[in-house]
């Protein structure tokens, strides 16, 4: 049996977790669902969210009884544990003694493997979840694995201990296996960059409506977060009116940032132009994208990596104008599949739009390459078999039946010679 242990799970954005689990499932694979703590009651809107809740074992608070047995029967590697904490050095003092709390839920992690016959963990965190898998392994649990979904200094410090007894890790484009390699100095063959998934067929717009030209619905599927970029995105679509484009733009996702992306849309004198529809469920989101002309993402700064609202959107045919932030360069080809901008470049925008708008074929066409790219690229089914064959090699398990087939690397894949070389 496989464990996926997944921070606060299951929230909004979980829904990819959500789809890797459910096809290693189909793929033959028993998974046990793992998780920190469990998230609020409302923190997640899709309808896999209560069935997630219902089977998640969460190992904060701790089972203490259960945790204290399972320390008391091993004290030496209690004590490793101990001395893991202590020699974290890049983290302050005051936070290792607080870290030390890790121990008991490392060891109620411990004994739910043990329990299960788990015998693999992977974690899909680089923070502090990595540190209770790493000391779980040292209490005598199960080999590991993490994913490192965005850039190295949003996820914490001392990396180096989280991945040094990590048989392998995984990473959300290929600019992350680099920062691995070179700040960690993990093996480039131990470090693989991938995607989180997405069935292309369910996305698929069949029967996609005609364009008009001059008129152009954009859409941003996003929390309401100013390292999204909406104000760029708002302030080009501004220009683009003042052109004389007909622009209307819809925003999906809930945020800190609401009250101040509404007072920009007065301000710019956009008000029913402009729709932020809140948090969506996926069958919500699905039919804002099916309706939409172009996917926007002015995402800026930190933090972003393989965003999968991006491959949402090429999965349903949308052409994408996009920042050239994480991975965006390597999912989409600036010219072909959509545009892509310098992070905060409103002229830019402005004029991918306004292109966009005037040209409706080459929004059929941009939009086609982008469901092409999706379909060869983002598939779950794929992905899923690329990350469980990755771990077989390096953890010296057996996750998929003898007779899968493995898939066509994709672009990802094919990147990782040069980055090991």
């Amino acid at each position: 049996m496989l464990g996926i242990l997944i921070p606060e799970f299951p929230t909004q954005t979980h829904i990819f977790f959500w789809r890797e689990i459910s096809e290693f499932r189909r793929l033959g694979v028993p998974v046990r669902v793992l998780s920190t703590r469990r998230p609020a009651t409302d923190a997640c809107r899709h309808a896999f969210a209560s069935d997630a809740t219902a089977e998640t074992h969460y190992v904060f608070p701790p089972r203490w009884a259960r945790a204290a047995a399972t320390l008391a029967a091993r004290p030496l590697r209690t004590l490793a544990g101990v001395r893991y904490i202590l020699g974290l050095r890049e983290t302050p003092l005051r936070k290792r003694m607080k870290y030390l709390g890790l121990i008991p839920c490392a060891a109620d992690l411990l004994a739910v493997v043990t329990a299960d016959e788990i015998r693999h963990i992977h974690a899909h965190s680089c923070a502090d979840a990595a540190h209770v898998v790493a000391l779980c392994r040292l209490l005598g649990g199960p080999t590991y694995s993490l994913t490192l979904h965005g850039d190295l200094p949003v996820y914490g410090t001392d990396h180096a201990s989280k991945m040094a007894e990590a048989s392998c890790v995984t990473c959300a484009g290929p600019h992350l296996k680099t920062q691995i390699v070179e700040r960690v100095g993990l093996p480039a063959d131990r470090v693989m960059p991938t995607w989180m998934g997405l069935d292309t067929d369910h996305f698929h717009d069949a029967a996609r409506r005609a364009f008009d030209a001059g008129r152009l619905h954009m859409v941003t599927v996003a929390r309401l977060d100013a390292c999204k970029g909406h104000r760029h995105a708002l302030a080009a679509m501004a220009r683009a009116v003042e052109r004389g484009v007909d622009v209307r733009y819809t925003l999906v996702g809930e945020g800190p940032e609401r009250a101040e992306i509404e007072a920009l849309v007065r301000r710019l004198d956009l008000e029913g132009r402009v729709e932020l529809l809140g948090t969506c469920g996926e069958s919500r989101v699905l039919e804002v994208l099916h309706d939409a002309d172009v996917f926007v993402l002015p995402s800026v700064g930190f933090g972003e990596a393989a965003p999968v609202s991006l491959m949402e959107a090429m999965a349903c045919g949308l052409p994408v104008v996009s920042s050239i932030i994480g991975s965006t360069p390597v999912m989409v080809d600036d010219g072909a599949e959509g545009v892509l901008t310098a992070q905060g470049d409103e002229r830019a925008i402005e004029e991918a739009v306004c292109r966009l708008a005037r040209d409706t074929d080459l929004r059929r066409r941009m939009g086609a390459a982008a469901r092409a790219r999706a379909v060869r690229q983002f598939g779950v089914r794929d992905a899923t078999i690329r990350v469980a064959r990755f771990i077989e090699r390096h953890a010296a398990v057996r996750l998929l039946p003898p007779e899968r087939v493995d898939p066509v690397p994709d672009r990802a894949a094919a990147l990782q010679p040069s980055l090991a070389s």
